[in-house]
């Protein structure tokens, strides 16, 4: 296994492990505070919104110009757009009274696991697309990849809260909630090695371009479908507003200071 794969593997791990994370808030209080998840999501939401459109896609449009850049942009977009037609996106389960868990019964509990089933399919799904993210990210150079897996660690802690949550609900297994969300995080490192399989190494830099640029479509889809919706819902829109724009500057941040301490075109 070459250094490209090893390294795109470890940061895959950082974000896919970051589900463990967001799975801990349920396992060690089961009624998490859903106003600072939301600002979290609000804030991961502009980390992603800053690279997909400052980084990944400004570049791919400067590299192969503005209608291919675009084209590949938005085939990004209609390709999860397609997917998550087909699977519903995780959400934080409101958290059920007595009283409503006695009225609802056995019933319930089985609604509940069905849309959990449903969760951690989406999740593993999306923690997929994001370790082919960093291993692609990681082909062009550090730099790239370490911006991809700190904002997609950043993303997959909610995402480890929507996907315990429910699972809680359901089974009343602290175990088995940080158990679920865990292994729909590890699918990250799985899409690295799917990925590292797919495309050869010396993958020609227009192509390698154009699949980050759809890769910035896929991270604007998502965060504009799931991550926005979810933080207004649970912080509030003003609230959340103002923690996109600091996560939007703090990656902008990010992109200097990694750009004047990292080459993007550092061999690994």
């Amino acid at each position: 296994m070459d250094s490209q794969v090893l390294v795109a593997l470890a940061l895959s791990l950082v974000g896919g492990l970051s589900t463990s994370i967001g799975a801990l808030f349920v396992v060690l209080n089961q009624a998490p505070n859903l106003k600072m998840l939301g600002l979290l999501q609000g804030f991961a939401a502009g980390l992603m919104l800053s690279i997909s459109f400052f980084d990944l896609a400004h570049n791919a449009i400067n590299a192969i110009g503005f209608l291919k850049g675009n084209l590949w942009f938005f085939a990004g977009v209609i390709f999860f757009a397609i997917v998550a037609n087909f699977i519903p996106e995780p959400t934080l389960a409101p958290i059920p009274d007595g009283k409503s868990k006695k009225k609802n019964g056995d019933e319930g509990g089985k609604d509940i696991m069905k849309k959990h089933r449903r969760q951690v399919l989406f999740s593993g799904i999306i923690t997929a697309i994001e370790g082919m993210a960093v291993f692609l990210g990681s082909m062009k150079g550090l730099r790239v990849g370490v911006n991809l897996a700190l904002a997609i660690a950043l993303h997959n802690i909610p995402e480890g809260v929507a996907v315990a949550l429910p699972v809680y609900f359901a089974t009343q297994s602290k175990w088995t909630a940080f158990k679920l969300a865990t292994l729909s995080g590890l699918a990250e490192p799985l899409g690295v090695i799917l990925v590292a399989y797919l495309f050869p190494s010396s993958l020609s830099p227009e192509i390698l371009e154009g699949l980050l640029g759809s890769v910035g479509g896929v991270m604007a889809f998502l965060t504009l479908h799931e991550m926005l919706p979810l933080a207004f819902d649970y912080a509030g829109q003003k609230q959340a507003i103002k923690a996109v724009f600091c996560g939007m500057a703090f990656m902008s941040a990010s992109l200097y200071f990694l750009q004047i301490s990292l080459p993007e075109d550092m061999s690994l």
